[in-house]
């Protein structure tokens, strides 16, 4: 039976799980990430695939989920929140520690990839995968595949600018990256927070801020309807590029259960078409969807 492991490199932790061929997690494990060692996150990489294989008595294909992507320019590791890796040829360095052919993907792809294989996109053609957490990031899979796109960004929507909503005004907010107004800067959890607090709401978390809402807080549930105004309207956009059968959501935010209910009767304002099929859902797999994703970037037909 093929085994496929699948490594989530993540800023704190690094987790690995081995599939088998219908997607059943036969073993997982974890351990700290050492941050700011990057021949210290190779050697740990190496020892995980290492203990995971001799366990199971297999070796396997090798797929890694990675806060970054590999530059066009070179075989560096760019746009990574884990800057230990940037300029980096993870690639080529792992492909020679573990003398196999090595397949890396954006953590937000492997989230996309593994909602459409057996999650909520299972069957869809086109499946956009949105992650709202502490960052906005996004993921498209075509027909089981990954669309990395020719400067390998597709999907990166959170760095598009917020669309302007009638009767609102929005001062746009500088974002990490460099740019003014950015979607993540308004959908992010943090931007979730920032927004309640400008308008007078107490310092709460994201989570806080739903269970209010949840509860008839009314100074919480004005939040939450800004905050659906806005996504609905950026997810618009995404709609009229890509078409998409299915957008998924994960993230810390993505289980606000009233998401799935307003936005897609907020969207239809924006979007470009009589009517409107694409389905919005929140993701299977949770906080598994990572390290399944990465497994399944060996899903060659």
């Amino acid at each position: 039976m093929r085994l496929r492991i699948g490594i989530d490199l993540g800023g704190s932790k690094i987790e690995i799980v081995g599939l088998d061929e219908s997607g059943r997690i036969r073993l997982r494990r974890r351990r700290p990430t050492p941050q700011g060692d990057y021949p210290g996150t190779l050697r740990t990489i190496g020892e995980l695939v290492a203990t995971i294989e001799s366990e199971l008595g297999q070796k396997g294909t090798v797929g890694i989920g990675i806060p970054g992507t590999e530059s066009t320019i070179g075989k560096g590791i760019k746009n990574a929140n884990s800057t230990w890796l940037i300029g980096r040829p993870l690639r080529d360095d792992l492909q020679q520690l573990l003398q196999r052919e090595v397949r890396l993907a954006n953590d937000a792809n492997c989230f996309a990839l593994s909602e459409a294989i057996d999650g909520a996109g299972q069957g869809a053609a086109v499946v956009f995968g949105a992650i709202l957490g502490t960052g906005v990031g996004g993921g498209i899979v075509v027909h089981r595949q990954v669309l990395t796109g020719v400067n390998r960004i597709a999907g990166e929507w959170g760095h598009n600018a917020l669309p302007e909503l009638a009767n609102e005004s929005l001062l746009p907010r500088d974002c990490y990256c460099g740019r003014v107004g950015c979607i993540e800067t308004w959908l992010s959890g943090p931007g979730l927070c920032a927004d309640h607090a400008r308008h007078g709401g107490a310092s709460l978390t994201a989570e806080e801020i739903g269970a209010r809402a949840a509860t008839g807080d009314a100074a919480c549930d004005a939040t939450l309807q800004r905050y659906e105004r806005r996504l609905a309207s950026a997810l618009a956009q995404v709609v009229n590029i890509l078409d998409p059968d299915v957008i998924v959501l994960g993230g810390g935010l993505s289980n606000i259960e009233r998401l799935y209910h307003a936005v897609p009767k907020l969207w239809a304002a924006h979007i470009f078409s009589d009517v409107v099929h694409t389905r919005l859902l929140r993701n299977v797999h949770g906080d598994s969807s990572g390290v399944r994703g990465a497994a399944w970037l060996w899903n060659d037909h």
